[in-house]
């Protein structure tokens, strides 16, 4: 038999066996009778799409981001969250759960039910690196809850942060079967990438870019609007209908950006410090039962000072920073409390299961020790850690108003994050912690669970959807879309909510992050501690026993070699089984070479053409620390002006510019701005307008690192010298735009969009060297 014809019939057999639909659709048999004349004829009324199961509740899931397990009143911290205490009061919080410690692995076993290396996430998907476990391409064979929803009647919708799709697939060429609306998802309204500004966001309705600006709108509100919106829509249209909504806001990852009054509802609430925040929150959530009442504070991490040791100034920064945090936090609850009440008002939120998770891993060091004011490029080109503290403390207090406002693109330093993850040690990216990997999750479904109360058992992000799975009664097709499924690895929770003291059934978990690791085993935990960017040799294992250590003080990997011996080997097991190797962030570096590949890593020179509107930077021709060209093809009159290439916005970028009759270049390096501009003014008619960027390599952002010249028809108008800090281009929240700086503006000598005014033909850059 031709092999297409025993494809088809295996695909058929299994849908059959599963008595659900796939979405390939297929011909109905007609059970009527087709007559002579519409008179003479009976329809079949037999549906031909899935119909949910009578009553089948809607599901949402609303998932936070860089939220600390201590930050939210509903867990005992010191930030009011009145929703959620409200969803936690009247459901089910689980106190051990945990998720994968960074981003965008926890979204893809979240909305999977799988490991994450299993779906081939190993890290932040802009990282993905050519290898089987972390390609950042999920398999069709492990489906995403919105498939499964939607084989079983539902209309699905994502709204906010997504973050799992390859970064070389987020262009306008796609492919678009891994962005939300080719993983089972009907509607999309959000961005891709790991953080946006929370006033001038890139944003996607489904696959298409829109406008950036939300008219003065906080982004989390326009998120629940627009959620509003699809339900609205859908329970108008079907009312007995099901919808899965999965919301996911910006918040409360950096950028901590929101309106005034939100920061000033706790103006001088933290002027106490990090360290009685810690006692003061244990003491409440041994109050709530939230931690058994043996447990004590761990010390301090490494770096982080006493407070009562610091300068007036650190305190008065370093407080305003929290104050931010805190606004931002409670403003998310707001949002996320008008949705539930809408989900009230239209007499649906007793038939809603709400899966609250509050936060996708431990509490953010991307602050560093002092934090930052201008955005989140200065923990990822170093200068965090590089400039003085002292002089950065100072450069903080000059922006001390604008903390936490659209002029600022704040998070706050590492003394705050882990007093939100009280009362563990480590923060997010630690997958060895329970500082990295514990996070809050509520249960709430007034017509599904009538218990209260906390649940105790081991859980982790990969039990969320077959919990959901099991509590909505879905059932798992065989087949999606064509592909014969993979089974699901998460363990249910559904066996906990009859039962607070059930015996827990989730026995192994492995966690990995660029090569900090752990392995759970009913109560005992292995682990690795490991500094990104040193040799794994240096590498040391600890041993805990969470059943009586609760947070990780007591290191028995001396006294008890034998019990870390098996955890290692059980680690190994998981290794193997789930493409856990290659381990990354050691001294090697994750070159262009080793990621996975877009259209224009692989391409020695890219024609762009006016249009192309914040492309991501890691999907667009790169510019960083290397050697390249670009050249714009222009018909110029006279008065012409604007943007002929930008990359980045007002906290980081670069652009390549007209004004005033002169070619330009600005480099925003994290709101210093430097300039380079022509000698001569433009001509008229055609010509070629060209930024060279010669390179040498260089240790220190400060250290001189090449030239920079301008040329008009090949006649060199602009030289000068250049740092390493003028050629580190990748900003990340704003993208590359042609004709135009989309968003906010690079530089402030000109308004945004900065519209070319002239004929702009094509730009083209060319790579001299490698990136």
């Amino acid at each position: 038999m031709h092999i297409k014809s025993q494809i088809l019939i295996a695909i058929t057999q299994a849908t059959i066996i599963t008595g659900i639909q796939a979405q390939y659709s297929p011909i109905q048999t007609y059970t009527g009778n087709a007559g002579k004349t519409l008179a003479e004829t009976t329809p079949g009324n037999k549906p031909f799409n899935p119909v949910a199961a009578k009553n089948a509740p809607n599901i949402v899931y609303i998932l936070l981001d860089d939220v600390g397990f201590g930050a939210s009143s509903a867990f005992g911290g010191l930030i009011e969250t009145p929703t959620f205490d409200s969803l936690a009061n009247n459901g089910l919080r689980y106190t051990n759960f945990h998720t994968t410690a960074i981003c965008s692995p926890t979204r893809a076993s979240l909305l999977t039910g799988r490991n994450h290396h299993s779906v081939n996430v190993n890290t932040v998907i802009d990282l993905a690196v050519d290898a089987p476990g972390h390609n950042g391409y999920m398999p069709f064979e492990k489906a995403t809850i919105a498939e499964i929803a939607r084989e079983n009647g539902y209309n699905t919708f994502a709204i906010g942060k997504w973050h799992v799709t390859p970064t070389p697939d987020l262009t306008g060429a796609g492919p678009f079967n891994r962005w939300p609306t080719g993983r089972g998802f009907d509607r999309f309204f959000g961005f891709m990438a790991g953080e946006t500004d929370q006033y001038t966001p890139m944003l996607w309705e489904n696959t298409s870019k829109i406008e950036p600006d939300l008219q003065g709108k906080h982004l989390t509100t326009v998120l629940v609007d627009k959620a509003i919106d699809y339900i609205a829509g859908q329970k108008s249209a079907a009312p007995d209908k099901p919808f899965f909504l999965y919301l996911t806001p910006g918040a409360t990852h950096g950028p901590h950006q929101v309106d005034k009054q939100w920061i000033d509802k706790y103006k001088g609430r933290f002027d106490a410090g990090w360290d009685k925040y810690r006692e003061e929150v244990l003491a409440r959530q041994k109050k709530l039962g939230i931690v058994p009442a043996s447990t004590t504070l761990p010390v301090r991490n490494t770096g982080i000072k006493p407070w009562d040791s610091l300068s007036a100034i650190e305190k008065k920064v370093f407080a305003r920073f929290m104050e931010a945090y805190a606004g931002f936090l409670t403003h998310t609850d707001y949002e996320i409390g008008r949705l539930i009440n809408y989900l009230k008002t239209i007499n649906q939120l007793n038939n809603t299961l709400v899966v609250l998770i509050i936060g996708d891993n431990g509490a953010s060091k991307e602050g560093g020790l002092t934090g930052h004011a201008i955005g989140i490029n200065e923990y990822i080109d170093g200068s965090l850690f590089t400039q003085k503290y002292e002089d950065r403390i100072q450069e903080i207090e000059k922006l001390y108003d604008e903390i936490g406002s659209a002029k600022s693109g704040p998070n706050y330093p590492n003394g705050w994050a882990q007093a939100a993850n009280t009362p563990f040690r480590y923060l997010k990216q630690d997958a060895n912690s329970e500082g990295g990997t514990r996070n809050p999750l509520i249960l709430f479904y007034p017509n599904g669970i009538k218990e209260r109360g906390i649940r105790t058992q081991y859980s982790h992000i990969n039990s969320v959807t077959p919990t959901a799975i099991d509590i909505a009664h879905l059932t798992v097709p065989a087949v999606i879309n064509g592909y014969k499924q993979e089974p699901l690895e998460g363990v249910s929770l559904a066996y906990t909510i009859p039962n607070s003291q059930a015996a827990g059934q989730h026995h192994v978990q492995y966690f990995e992050i660029s090569g900090s690791r752990a392995i759970y085993n009913d109560g005992w935990k292995a682990e690795v501690y490991h500094r990104n960017g040193t040799s794994f040799a240096n590498d040391k294992w600890e041993l805990y026993n969470l059943t009586d250590d609760f947070n990780e003080q007591k290191d028995l990997a001396v006294t008890n070699p034998g019990k870390l011996k098996e955890l290692q080997a059980l680690f190994e097991s998981e290794a193997q089984k789930y493409n856990i190797y290659p381990l990354l962030g050691d001294t090697t570096v994750r070159s262009i070479e080793k990621l996975t590949k877009g259209p224009f890593d692989v391409r020695r020179q890219a024609t762009l053409y006016p249009g192309v509107a914040q492309l991501p930077a890691r999907s667009a021709p790169a510019l960083y620390q290397h050697s390249f060209s670009i050249k714009a093809d222009v018909d110029l009159t006279t008065n012409n002006e604007g943007v002929l290439l930008a990359v980045g916005g007002r906290f980081t970028g670069f652009s390549f510019f007209v004004q005033e009759g002169k070619l330009k270049v600005a480099h925003n390096n994290n709101g210093k701005l430097v300039y380079l501009e022509s000698t001569r003014p433009l001509p008229t008619g055609k010509a070629i307008l060209r930024y060279d960027l010669s390179y040498s390599p260089a240790k220190n952002l400060t250290d001189a690192a090449g030239t920079e010249a301008l040329y008009i028809n090949e006649v060199k108008v602009a030289e000068r010298s250049i740092t390493k800090s003028d050629a580190t281009i990748m900003p990340y929240d704003e993208g590359l735009d042609v004709g135009k700086d989309n968003g906010s503006p690079v530089a402030p000598v000109y308004k945004s969009p900065f519209v070319f005014t002239g004929q702009l033909n094509k730009v083209i850059v060319e790579h001299l060297s490698k990136p």
